[in-house]
């Protein structure tokens, strides 16, 4: 049996929120083993993540903020998998804008813990980003996936609707800066860093209000 580990996707879609539409390439990440996994961020493509899963159990859909591009594809691949969707119930609102019809199958709360073929991943809640966003930390796996929380380089978006910097800097410095500087930070976009590289650059992000 393999050991429990991570696995990347890339899917492409659209972003839509307040009136604009732009174009998205999205992070998806599966962490498990060979025998069952958990989906961070169901993005864009439902049959392309499937085809990334196999025929791995996915235990659940674990969606780290409520931006369309995140959750899009999540009820579908919720219907290939049979697979819970999970979501902060913060988030409700902007789920309901993108799937009216559909409510998710659970919501995370800060701390709790979901285990996948032994790993255990811890739930912060992160918000700023979106009122609901979560990170989710794995410690055997050294890694925390931020969702749209913390990029290389600073935090996420807070320009649109039901964001906030000043929450989301909180997020960062209270919730994540403090884990392990090896810590590798998975984003919901783009390339990975560490929470090493960012923690020296908090005062830099603030002072430039973005």
């Amino acid at each position: 049996m393999t050991a429990a580990g991570i696995e990347h996707l890339v899917t492409s879609g659209t972003f839509s929120l307040d009136g604009e539409t732009r174009d998205v390439d999205n992070n998806v990440w599966i962490v498990g083993d060979d025998h069952e996994v958990v989906v961070i961020d169901a993005a864009h493509d439902a049959r392309a993540i499937a085809a990334g899963v196999g025929r791995r159990r996915v235990t659940a859909i674990l969606c780290t903020h409520g931006h369309d591009d995140h959750i899009g594809a999540a009820p579908a691949l919720a219907e290939r998998t049979g697979a819970p969707i999970l979501i902060h119930l913060d988030d409700r609102l902007l789920w309901r804008h993108t799937h009216p019809g559909r409510n998710p199958d659970g919501y995370l709360t800060d701390l709790r813990r979901i285990v996948v073929a032994g790993i255990e991943l811890t739930v912060l809640h992160t918000p700023g980003h979106t009122p609901g966003a979560v990170s989710l930390h794995a410690p055997g796996l050294e890694t925390v996936f931020t969702g749209d929380t913390l990029f290389q380089g600073g935090p996420g978006a807070t320009d649109r609707s039901y964001a906030d910097f000043g929450t989301i800097i909180r997020s960062v410095r209270d919730r994540l800066l403090p884990l392990p500087p090896a810590t590798v930070v998975r984003t919901g976009h783009g390339g990975t860093t560490t929470i090493g590289a960012e923690a020296p650059h908090l005062d830099e992000w603030i002072a430039r209000g973005y």
